[in-house]
């Protein structure tokens, strides 16, 4: 009898602890969010969320208000919509709200990198002495040097200069963008002598393009490897990519080149005096890759995109960009040198910055998490007070909240080229409720986890922007082509994607 009962108690024990698991207790406390755990256990709203993110959590604020907790694959994340309280979220100290925690999860998911401690901190500093201030001036030419490379190396002379060329926008800009980037940080083909130099140009040409075409395969796969919700085939496939990728950009291989970043090596050698071994410094190789090269392509697209719908916005941007070219001697004209594109003259566009601004307002849709330490109090904008569980994960989604508001931004859904800027060329203040906003768009993120490279991004594209219209014509093969859709599948991974391709045909100026 006592070895049933014993079976019994360890049966009803372990029945309980499942049921416990998949969130059948979970119960609402006094002083905490609404909570939601759908009608699945464990999985709550985890297919609904996956399927259509941003249709999903304006379906919760609607119901539930600003605040609110769901259940998502066995874990619950409190969002939060009210953009007031955004500061006190982002600035929280990491001893409640830690956002290292997910991100190295993700990161060992995804990229196969597990990361040491300070890891945060080593990027961090390095993207701060390399990508912004003195650093971000020799990145900037760098850059500027190797789109060179990549765009101008076979122009014609005469009439045939002036053909019109066609091509899909996505691709040639993404393809373009990623490959000026990738070179400028982890380095060219090594030369001896200017009668190697070509030989050596044209190495990286046909490097850079395999890479992006391995890349892109890899980037497809994205999605659904973050969620971990891969096929056996696509397994197969994301571990045979990444493997590619460990090998190419593994650090034996990356010092052999000439023309490597120092926000590249500092990293390599700080990770190295932490004692990382080789082969997973190789494979931080690949996250770097993907953190540098994976939005600023797609973001390009739909700025010219954009650029190309709005003909007013098109014209100011370009004659922005000429009279700065003018104003600094680099005008682009029959017979002159290429234009050589330098930081200073990108600090001279604030129609083209609000431009970026905007398109990135429209396509930028990450999703900001933290893990919840301790139990953690947060006051709403309406003097409610909430507390946030030890255990759960609170989450930020300004596309929603800030990004298409249109207590915010007017007409949210319309391409407005400057919105952010003043007639005067300073920067607009934004308000909701009368009250002056500080968070009103979110493309890079906040606080801790705002992108470190964000300067070096917004400098590759306004470069390749730059170049674009100062040295061609371009126009949409059809006029009337609506801009695409974006991909939902892609929410809350930054720069979103198109469902399809848009042809245009570019052709020489001058």
């Amino acid at each position: 009898m006592a070895l049933w009962v014993t079976l019994l108690c360890t049966l009803i024990a372990s029945l309980l602890g499942g049921l416990y698991l998949l969130g059948v207790f979970r119960r609402r406390r006094p002083g905490e969010p609404p909570l939601d755990k759908g009608t699945i256990p464990w999985l709550g709203h985890a297919l609904e969320f996956r399927k259509d993110s941003s249709e999903f959590l304006k379906r919760m604020q609607k119901k539930h208000g600003a605040i609110f907790t769901v259940l998502i694959g066995g874990g619950y994340f409190t969002f939060v919509m009210d953009p007031f309280c955004f500061g006190a979220i982002v600035k929280e100290s990491r001893s409640k709200l830690d956002f290292i925690t997910f991100a190295s999860k993700l990161v060992m998911q995804v990229f196969g990198y597990k990361a040491i401690e300070d890891n945060h901190g080593i990027v961090q500093a390095s993207s701060m002495k390399h990508l912004m201030g003195d650093g971000l001036t020799v990145m900037t030419q760098a850059t500027m040097e190797n789109f060179q490379k990549l765009m101008f190396f076979n122009l014609s002379s005469g009439e045939e200069k002036r053909v019109w060329q066609e091509d899909n926008l996505f691709h040639y800009c993404y393809n373009i963008v990623f490959r000026a980037g990738y070179l400028a940080l982890y380095g060219t083909e090594p030369h001896q002598g200017a009668d190697n130099k070509e030989k050596a140009n044209e190495q990286d040409r046909i490097h850079s393009n395999q890479l992006f075409h391995e890349f892109r395969k890899y980037d497809r796969l994205f999605p659904r490897l973050a969620y971990a919700m891969l096929p056996p085939k696509d397994k197969i496939e994301a571990e045979r990519l990444k493997r590619h990728f460990w090998s190419t950009l593994s650090v034996k291989k990356s010092w052999q080149k000439d023309n490597i970043s120092g926000w590249i090596t500092d990293q390599d050698q700080l990770l190295a005096e932490n004692g990382v071994p080789e082969y997973m410094r190789d494979r931080f190789m690949f996250v770097l890759l993907w953190a540098s090269q994976g939005n600023t392509g797609p973001t390009a697209f739909w700025l010219l995109l954009y650029l190309m719908k709005h003909p007013e916005a098109m014209k100011a941007v370009k004659e922005e960009v000429d009279k700065v070219s003018r104003e600094n001697g680099q005008e682009a004209k029959p017979g002159s040198p290429l234009i050589n594109i330098t930081r200073d003259m990108l600090n001279q566009t604030p129609i083209l910055d609000s431009a970026l601004e905007e398109t990135l307002r429209l396509v930028a849709a990450p999703i900001l998490i933290r893990a919840v330490l301790q139990d953690t109090s947060l006051k709403t904008s309406s003097g409610t007070e909430y507390t946030l569980r030890k255990g759960d994960r609170v989450a930020l989604f300004p596309y929603i909240s800030v990004q298409m508001n249109p207590e915010i931004h007017p007409e949210p859904h319309e391409f407005q080229y400057d919105r952010f800027v003043n007639p005067d060329g300073t920067k607009k203040d934004f308000y909701k409720d009368g009250k002056k906003l500080k968070y009103f768009n979110m493309p890079w993120g906040a606080g801790i986890s705002i992108c470190p490279g964000r300067f070096f991004a917004a400098t590759e594209i306004k470069l390749f922007v730059f170049l674009m219209l100062s040295n061609y014509d371009l126009e949409l093969v059809n006029g009337e082509e609506e801009i695409p859709a974006i991909d939902i599948s892609r929410w809350g991974f930054g720069t979103m994607q198109p469902v399809r391709d848009v042809r245009f045909r570019y052709r020489l100026r001058f």
